[in-house]
């Protein structure tokens, strides 16, 4: 099933997380789109009810699309296109592609995936600029060797944010490109601007 069927349906405001006294908040789940080198970036995030937008300030990415993407986000009824929200994360990953940034810090919606994809997401995190590890090195450090490298990989595929969330770094324990949602060419561009497409890790 997709990341994205959580989605479907949804109107402009929607119950989030919970606020301090425990009662669900509101939030609002706006869009905008970006041009890139991979194409036209989906952006798609929550903005607590009544916060203000410019700036992008409060909003939390829920998932980054790129074209014809497997899984890829679509845009629903009742969301909101907010271009201004988008502001600080649209900047970031300007600078990105241009080379001259190597780390995003975009605050991220919570509650997104499971808790065993979580965990392989937050493995993904932790790849460092311009190195590339395999599947099994990441299956590795969430303790799901073996038989796990399927369901890790799984994982990997059904990550909702490209580019911020590096699954590009995952490849081949031969060091050869394999699966990427947004297809091999944009895997291959990405380890191009970050001079990280040698071999995997062990």
């Amino acid at each position: 099933m997709s990341e994205y069927r959580q989605w479907e349906g949804v109107g402009r405001a929607h119950t989030g997380g919970t606020d301090r006294e425990g009662e669900q908040a509101m939030t609002t789940t706006v869009y905008a789109r970006v041009e890139s080198p991979l194409g036209e970036l989906l952006l798609v995030g929550e903005v607590p009810e009544g916060a203000a937008m410019d700036g992008g300030g409060s909003v939390r990415l829920v998932s980054l699309s790129v074209p014809e993407q497997k899984g890829g986000a679509v845009v629903r009824d009742g969301w909101l296109h907010a271009p201004e929200a988008f502001t600080e994360v649209a900047g970031q990953l300007e600078a990105y592609f241009a080379g001259r940034s190597t780390r995003f810090d975009v605050p991220l919606a919570e509650g997104v995936g499971t808790e065993f994809q979580r965990r392989v997401w937050a493995a993904l995190e932790s790849i460092p600029y311009g190195s590339t590890v395999s599947y099994g090195e990441v299956a590795a450090r969430v303790g799901a060797s073996g038989a796990g490298v399927r369901a890790v990989g799984t994982a990997i595929g059904r990550n909702p944010l490209l580019v911020v969330r590096p699954c590009h770094r995952v490849i081949g324990a031969d060091g050869a490109l394999r699966g990427y949602a947004g297809g091999l060419e944009r895997k291959k561009l990405l380890l191009g601007i970050e001079g990280g497409a040698g071999r995997a890790e062990a």
